[in-house]
């Protein structure tokens, strides 16, 4: 049964639907009507400012031990409810069922790892130059923070900005993407019912042009202290704009085209089996996904070769049984994918699968499970001879594509890798330490895997990207933190007057002329013993004479 879903202010639901109603279908089952959406408008979306600035008060003055006690049960809430969760994502956007629980994991590592960092948002006691000072530093909350989000991970990259936000004391407006309402409803109601106070948390389903819109006004009203983004560099860069005249800084969490190098010392079935992940997993609708593999000529041939097997051979089809993946997101993913096979050129070689484009009964996949026309499915597609002047090399696409360049030098490597102007992650396969760290020490990219795919976070490490991948904001451990507080300083002068730093400040004095002797270091004479008293030409006021 389809569910109807909608905004949620102050937990209630919003009626109608200004926006426009849409209807959101299982992507492996077209025939299933998953949700029907109530859009809301710019309007909605500045009224869940208003509401959330309000509430962002009485929120900060809750203990942040405390606030860390709700996220201790919004961590159990996802917990409890982790397998419908999961088979809800799985039915909306059509992910793998194993991905899925393990995307509703990274939800509950991170609510795990935060509940302690209520106890641990530290200031730092710092010594004062003056007599009868202190000096101190607090972190505290920005103050309301505006969430929109991409759908591909419709709950673990939300947790990244919703969870740390709240816990530093922040109310959250949360726009998810609007292709995953159901999903995105599922996971408020958590949060709701976590025991966060009225209007600390609020839910609007908006499209990209009523979201815009509405941001636009909620700053122009000083009702967004806050901006995070997940999605595209182009619309990242119309937020970082917008943020700009309001002097914020966003934290934007944007495309990436990323590389994985091979090395001739590389350990070939690892690195296929990086490949195979990275580059197809959620039918290669991730930032992380891998973009290129860039592989040493004296290795190629036998790398390309079992790469293509394993692609050939990787089961694809429906998301509820064990595939590597399954359909595209949506519709809409799918007619963008089908542009980007355009940048196939004539000088590359396509393998991985037997067809091109959409999976149907004129371009069948040989052992596909399940049945291909019921929904949205893609044939796995490596092109081989990328070159780094290709659009295909430097265009991030989002789908199961990737392509494979060659090289002879490490810096031809690092050249194709660094290229295209992205920096969210990376990979290198090789046995030796030496070309690992200088890979690190060079590639453009936010992250860096060795021996390990391009795919891939843990609730504790720092996330995000450079370049075109981001403005070097970071999600993810304690890094985050910087994102939702403000460091305040402050001065404690219990001396009785006034002291002026810089000019009251206590001299110490000392005898800046003061040289060692140059012979100083010379030791006693020859034939000088301990007994034997001074040396000769030693005199009474010239201090103890060295005993070597």
């Amino acid at each position: 049964m389809a569910r109807r879903v909608s905004s949620l202010l102050d937990g209630h639901p919003v009626e109608d639907a200004p926006g426009g109603t849409l209807t959101v279908r299982n992507p492996a089952d077209l025939r299933e009507v998953v949700a029907e959406a109530a859009l809301a408008d710019a309007d909605t979306f500045v009224a869940a400012c208003r509401r959330a600035k309000a509430a962002q008060p009485g929120w900060r003055a809750v203990p942040a031990p405390v606030r860390g006690r709700a996220i201790q049960q919004l961590g159990r809430l996802v917990e409890d409810n982790a397998d419908a969760l999961a088979r809800l994502i799985t039915r909306e956007i059509g992910k793998p069922i194993a991905e899925a629980r393990g995307e509703v994991q990274e939800v509950i590592d991170t609510c795990s790892f935060f509940v302690s960092e209520g106890r641990r948002l530290y200031g730092m006691t710092v010594p004062s130059e003056l007599p009868d000072k202190q000096l101190f530093t607090f972190r505290t909350p920005v103050g309301t923070a505006a969430i929109v989000t991409a759908g591909n991970f419709p709950v673990a990259v939300p947790s990244w900005y919703l969870v740390p936000a709240l816990l530093c004391g922040n109310t959250v407006v949360w726009k998810p993407a609007e292709y995953a309402p159901a999903t995105a409803e599922a996971f408020a109601q958590l949060f709701l019912h976590a025991g966060l106070p009225t209007g600390a948390f609020q839910l609007v389903l908006a499209d990209g042009q009523g979201t815009f819109a509405g941001l636009e006004r909620a700053l122009d009203e000083g009702l967004v202290d806050k901006v995070g983004f997940t999605g595209s560099s182009e619309v990242g860069r119309r937020i970082g704009e917008l943020c700009g005249r309001h002097l914020q800084s966003p934290c934007l969490e944007l495309g990436g085209k990323n590389p994985l190098v091979v090395m001739p010392d590389a350990d070939l079935d690892l690195a296929v089996e990086g490949a195979l992940f990275s580059g197809f997993g959620t039918a290669g609708q991730r930032c992380t996904s891998l973009g290129t593999a860039i592989v040493h000529a004296e290795v190629h041939d036998d790398f390309l070769a079992r790469f293509a097997k394993a692609v050939e051979d990787a089961p694809i089809g429906d998301p509820f049984e064990p595939v590597l993946y399954g359909p595209m997101i949506s519709e809409r993913f799918a007619q963008r994918f089908e542009r980007w096979l355009d940048l196939i050129r004539d000088h590359h070689r396509v393998l991985g699968s037997t067809g091109i484009g959409r999976i149907d009964p004129a371009h069948p996949r040989e052992g596909f499970v399940g049945d291909p026309a019921r929904g949205l499915y893609y044939h796995p597609t490596i092109v081989d001879g990328v070159r780094i002047d290709d659009e295909l090399a430097n265009t991030e696409t989002f789908g199961p594509i990737v392509g494979v360049a060659t090289f002879e030098t490490f810096e031809e490597a690092l050249e194709l890798a660094n290229a295209h102007g992205y920096g969210l992650s990376s990979s290198i396969y090789t046995r030796d330490p030496l070309w690992a760290f200088r890979f690190r020490e060079r590639i453009s990219a936010g992250m860096v895997s060795v021996n390990n795919s391009t795919s891939g976070a843990e609730a504790h490490l720092p996330f995000g990207g450079n370049g075109k991948s981001g403005n070097g904001s970071r999600q993810s451990g304690v890094w985050v933190l910087d994102q939702f507080t403000r460091w305040q300083a402050m001065n404690w002068d219990y001396s009785g007057r006034l002291q002026k730093a810089q000019m009251d400040v206590a001299d110490v004095p000392a005898d800046l002329g003061f040289r060692l002797d140059d012979r100083a270091g010379d030791g006693p004479p020859p034939g000088h013993r301990a007994g034997d008293g001074p040396p000769p030409g030693h005199r009474a006021g010239d201090g103890p004479a060295p005993t070597g």
